[in-house]
């Protein structure tokens, strides 16, 4: 497996990012969700045997700094389309998980650079869908928010209080940071599902079939908002299927990515 180097790049004066780094050949943006990069390092590990990827911590996340004029989805996503024009990077597959999804949305109805290329997007939020309201994930403890997440919620629960302070820490300044970039309007842009429909980029939609946070047919509707989409679903699965199930969840991507290699 190649191994990422860790570093810290500076996209505008008090915007540092801290990016991992590493592989070769075409680039990955690989964009966590709430829970923090801890959530797709092993999708990280998996594209870096055959991609160029790179994998930001959302500022304000893991104790990153966060700008106080950072405060939501948008700016998230006009960093990182700066941070790939910076670099030079073009043919850029994105792949968000959950919130990262949203942002990887976001990035790609701003495109106008065609920096982007196709996208991957894991139980990813960002729209509202009538009758498919995301769970408030503010209002849920740990255990609850953990049983609604996966179809197999005791292979991963672990109760926060056991955890060494650090890691505690680390958890408190996600939730703090996602409850400013994503909590008002709550989990969506209101523009957002209207501007999908400009998205040209080969897509993929995948979703786990026990998400109780965000559900299947919420991600159906999402793929349909996007031309471009095809919709998978993944068996006994929930809220992150490439923990879960990531034999499926892994194979439904890179059938996706081959027919572009």
């Amino acid at each position: 497996m190649n191994e990422l180097t860790a570093r810290t790049v500076d996209i505008r004066p008090g915007l540092p990012l801290t990016i991992a780094e590493g592989g070769a050949g075409r680039v990955a943006l690989v964009l966590h969700g709430g829970g923090g990069p801890a959530t797709v390092q092993s999708l990280v590990a998996h594209l870096a045997q055959r991609m160029h990827v790179i994998a930001p911590t959302h500022p304000g996340f893991m104790g990153t700094a966060r700008p106080a004029w950072l405060t939501g989805v948008d700016d998230l996503a006009l960093a990182y389309l700066h941070l790939l024009r910076d670099a030079g990077h073009r043919d850029v597959l994105v792949v968000g998980s959950s919130i990262g999804g949203w942002i990887g949305c976001e990035m790609a109805v701003r495109d106008d650079g065609d920096l982007i290329s196709g996208l991957v997007l894991l139980n990813a939020g960002g729209i509202a869908v009538e009758g498919e309201p995301i769970r408030d994930v503010f209002a849920l403890d740990p255990r609850s928010l953990m049983e609604l997440s996966f179809h197999d919620p005791s292979r991963f629960f672990v109760d926060p209080a056991t955890l060494p302070e650090a890691q505690q820490a680390g958890r408190r300044a996600n939730a703090q940071t996602l409850r400013i970039i994503a909590g008002d309007p709550y989990m969506h842009d209101p523009k957002l599902r209207r501007r999908l429909g400009r998205v040209q980029v080969p897509a993929l939609v995948v979703w786990g079939a026990s998400d109780r946070v965000i559900t299947p047919a919420y991600g159906r509707a999402l793929a349909a908002s996007i031309p471009s989409a095809r919709f998978e679903l993944i068996a006994d699965a929930g809220h992150l299927p490439h923990l879960e199930q990531p034999r499926a969840t892994f194979a439904a991507i890179d059938a996706f990515i081959a027919p572009q290699a």
